[in-house]
């Protein structure tokens, strides 16, 4: 799980802490039942503010995927996935267009909206996984400026760098203010010796800070499925091809599941082993983990991940500032040997000790 992997602190789950997330789109997910304070379509001028989300789209599952990652309290799998940040409350912002895109001046409306409605709302933390359209080292951009604004406004902003391997970053990941968030593949075990990074983007910004800032798992996270989606369908399937014991059995979810599983009436009347091939490799496409989860990869993962772990730090220590949390954060992680530090900038996020050391400020002040 999650918490496993990063060694997340026991002792705190985000309650208390407001967290915003700018995506492509959302759902009402069974591990957010309770939790969803506001959701916000901001897909066009006329933002539209509602307490439950009412519709779906393919582009509800980014955005799905990012808020249960850092959030989720597990209730689909007996909390065997449950997010760091279960306890936090939730602001989930929409801003993928109608015609199923997402631009920047959506990503901007979204912001902007935060800055507007950030007293109303007491939102601490912002995760953005989603990326501009251009190149640019303009201070005056305006995804640059809202998230200097934000920043300064108390409100800590964490953005995926991107996932092609450039030295390039895109707005607003390039703002210097943002905490900008890399990935490493953990290979699954904690012996750091086995541990790469991620292809993520990283440049050095206009004003000379490195990015990324920090790294966290890439690699292998487990994601709810999308409810009522055409994955959800074929994966439902495909999830109990993994633990059919018989060939009956086989044969069954095979004939139910055929339009599911985008099988013809000539594969099904002929199993062999083209079939099973054929099968296997979308048991693999989709990386299954079970009928309600898959893996998923990118920084758009890890960046909820920092997320998560910032809201514990911050209901451990409601009085940090963006730079208190940038700077523990930083002095906590620590490097992968054998890789650049260009890459990885302080290196892998530390979630323990960043929360141990959110406390000791806590304590240090209340001894003054």
């Amino acid at each position: 799980s999650t918490p496993q992997r990063v060694n997340a602190h026991p002792d705190f789950d985000g309650r208390g802490v407001q967290i915003a997330f700018v995506d492509s789109g959302f759902s009402n997910h069974p591990d957010l039942t309770g939790r969803i304070a506001l959701h916000v379509d901001a897909s066009t001028r006329h933002i539209i503010e509602e307490s439950h989300i009412t519709t779906y789209t393919d582009m509800s599952w980014h955005g799905q995927m990012t808020s249960v990652i850092a959030a989720g309290d597990g209730r689909m799998s007996n909390g065997q996935f449950r997010g760091i940040a279960s306890g936090a409350e939730l602001v989930l912002i929409k801003v993928s267009t109608p015609s199923f895109r997402i631009k920047e001046p959506d990503i901007l409306r979204g912001l902007r909206w935060i800055d507007e409605a950030r007293d109303r709302h007491n939102i601490r933390v912002v995760n953005v996984s989603v990326g501009g359209d251009f190149h640019t080292h303009d201070p005056n951009n305006p995804l640059h400026q809202i998230v200097k604004r934000l920043t300064e406004s108390g409100i800590t902003v964490v953005i995926s760098s991107g996932n092609s391997g450039r030295d390039q970053l895109l707005p607003p990941a390039s703002a210097p203010e943002a905490i900008t968030v890399g990935g490493y593949q953990d290979h699954n075990t904690h012996n750091e010796n086995q541990w790469t990074l991620y292809r993520h983007n990283h440049e050095t910004v206009y004003d000379g800070t490195r990015k990324p800032e920090i790294l966290a798992p890439a690699e292998w996270i487990a994601s709810p499925l999308l409810p009522d989606s055409e994955t959800e369908a074929e994966i439902g399937y495909l999830a109990r091809l993994l633990t059919t014991k018989s060939k009956s059995e086989f044969y069954w979810i095979v004939a139910h599941g055929q339009k599911a599983l985008h099988l013809t009436d000539e594969e099904i009347k002929h199993i062999n082993q083209a079939l099973y091939d054929k099968l296997q490799g979308r048991i693999f496409h989709h990386k299954v983990v079970n009928a309600d989860y898959q893996y998923v990869d990118g920084t758009s993962v890890a960046a909820p991940i920092v997320t998560s772990v910032i809201a514990q730090m911050l209901q451990a220590n409601p009085s940090l500032t963006p730079a208190d949390i940038r700077r523990i954060l930083l002095e906590t992680a620590k490097r992968i040997d054998h890789f650049p530090d260009y890459l990885q900038g302080a290196g892998v996020l530390r979630a323990y000790d960043a929360v141990e050391m959110a406390l000791a400020m806590r304590q240090m002040m209340s001894n003054r």
